[in-house]
């Protein structure tokens, strides 16, 4: 019988250590917000410009997953976890202290690309180490991570928009903490990502390789040491016969194996879920929900603290869908989740249709949002790290987990892009109304194509897929 308590405790402190890496990935995305305004005005850039400094980090994303399968394939989880956090920890000096912006988005790039490797690397170590049934909840930490990241930038920028003024008032600073934390604040919010990027560093060091990944090269002493710490003892020999069985069958290929019928359909799956959640909208409010607000008539005042509270009911909606996920399961939240978006969007396409001419308090218009939120939250915002961490062969899944990846950062710089432009040329309630079209093919594709694999290993996934290719 296997004792849960002590060597979940183990497996949760695993997580935990990696999904670190997602509230960097969230810290680093958010920050920006509290920036754009005076480097623009300091560095003197047109709206093109600031379009490209809020940008950039995306293009830097996109390289990151592109890189990260084979790196992670080659020289294993944790030592590309390491790379991100130093990719980190190089962009917030690198902001902290440049001198003009194209340095300023040179360093910002970087950073994306330390995104870009934690997107893939922290779900895919969490999920091999993690125990079956409860790993969907352990995998959606690193979600509920990235969103305490969000919440973390926000405080940061904050506070250190409030300290700044306070020593301008008084005049007592000068020299370089003055030009980083007084007269020139964006210095230091994009420079206090360094803390949270050295813990991520040093604490690395305390965690194991994936015992999956070790497997795999051969070094089966070790993995069967880590996983003696996960399984009791008798079931860590079939943990390891179950790999082996996988990974040095009768199937020699790697990248080929992707394009065998079963593969095929789990990696276009994976592709067309991480590109289609990208058009549902919940990108765009995270990222432009002030501006979307102030098309209600609302201030910059209300308009801000309703952004805060759309945070807010992000992060707490994502500890629902973590303690949930394993019982409920990853199908039936997108069935319950993705409905709730459509009938929301549409809510809110009415408002902005007929909210000013009925005199409807703007309150409706935050209740309706938190309520859309709520929806994204807890469904494909928490499922699609656990998908794509799970449904793929272990010999290729860096690689598939990398193409995947790239497939949902092209969505989210597509998005960021595409956004003001569709607000401006088909209006909100247009928009709206479009994202609220695109949750119909998400539904069908969960709905018609993708096995449920809440509670079976990542062994059984993986048969399963095998099996679907034979029919």
């Amino acid at each position: 019988m296997r004792t849960i308590s002590k060597q979940l405790r183990y497996v949760e402190f695993l997580s935990f250590v990696a999904a670190l890496g997602g509230f960097l990935f969230g810290y680093d995305t958010a920050v920006i917000s509290g920036t754009v305004d005076p480097v623009a005005a300091q560095f003197g850039l047109d709206d093109l410009a600031t379009g490209w400094y809020v940008g950039c980090a995306l293009v830097g994303s996109i390289l990151g997953v592109m890189f990260a399968g084979p790196l992670n394939d080659r020289f294993g989880r944790k030592i590309v976890l390491l790379l991100s956090a130093v990719l980190f920890l190089s962009s917030a000096v690198g902001c902290m202290i440049s001198a003009n912006i194209s340095q300023l988005v040179l360093y910002r790039i970087v950073g994306g690309v330390g995104i870009g490797v934690a997107s893939v690397i922290s779900p895919l170590y969490i999920a091999e180490i993690s125990i079956p049934e409860y790993r969907g909840r352990l995998v959606a930490l690193y979600q509920l991570a990235i969103t305490v990241g969000f919440l973390g930038a926000y405080l940061a920028n904050f506070g250190l928009l409030s300290y700044s003024q306070s020593l301008v008032q008084s005049g007592a600073v000068e020299g370089l903490y003055n030009k980083i934390f007084a007269t020139e604040a964006w210095r230091g919010m994009l420079g206090m990502e360094s803390i949270p990027a050295v813990l991520f560093f040093v604490i690395l060091f305390l965690i194991p390789e994936s015992p999956r990944w070790l497997v795999s090269k051969g070094n089966e002493h070790q993995a069967s040491a880590i996983l003696s710490r996960i399984y009791a003892p008798e079931e860590v020999s079939v943990q390891i016969k179950n790999v082996k069985d996988l990974i040095f069958g009768e199937e020699k290929s790697d990248w080929r194996l992707l394009f065998q019928p079963g593969f095929r359909l789990a990696l276009f799956i994976g592709v067309a879920l991480a590109i289609l959640g990208q058009f549902m909208g919940v990108n765009a409010v995270l990222y432009y929900g002030p501006s979307i607000f102030k098309e209600s008539g609302l201030s910059d005042g209300d308009s801000l603290f309703y952004q805060v509270m759309v945070g807010l009911v992000n992060m707490l909606t994502t500890v629902l869908a973590l303690v949930i996920i394993d019982k409920v399961g990853r199908k039936q939240l997108v069935y319950w989740g993705v409905s709730g978006m459509i009938i929301t969007l549409i809510f809110i396409a009415g408002y902005f249709t007929y909210g000013k001419d009925m005199n409807i308090p703007s309150v409706f218009l935050l209740i309706f949002f938190l309520l859309y939120i709520f929806c994204c939250a807890v469904s494909i915002c928490a499922v699609i790290f656990v998908l794509l961490s799970e449904m793929y062969p272990i010999k290729v899944r860096g690689a598939a987990m990398s193409i995947a990846g790239l497939s949902l950062w092209i969505g989210t710089y597509l998005i960021g892009q595409l956004t003001p432009w569709m607000l401006s040329t088909f209006s909100a309630p247009g928009t709206f109304l479009l994202f609220a079209l695109m949750c119909v093919p998400y539904l069908l594709i969960v709905w018609k194509l993708l096995p449920e694999t809440t509670g079976k290993s990542l062994e059984e996934i993986e048969q399963m897929w095998i099996e679907k290719g034979k029919k």
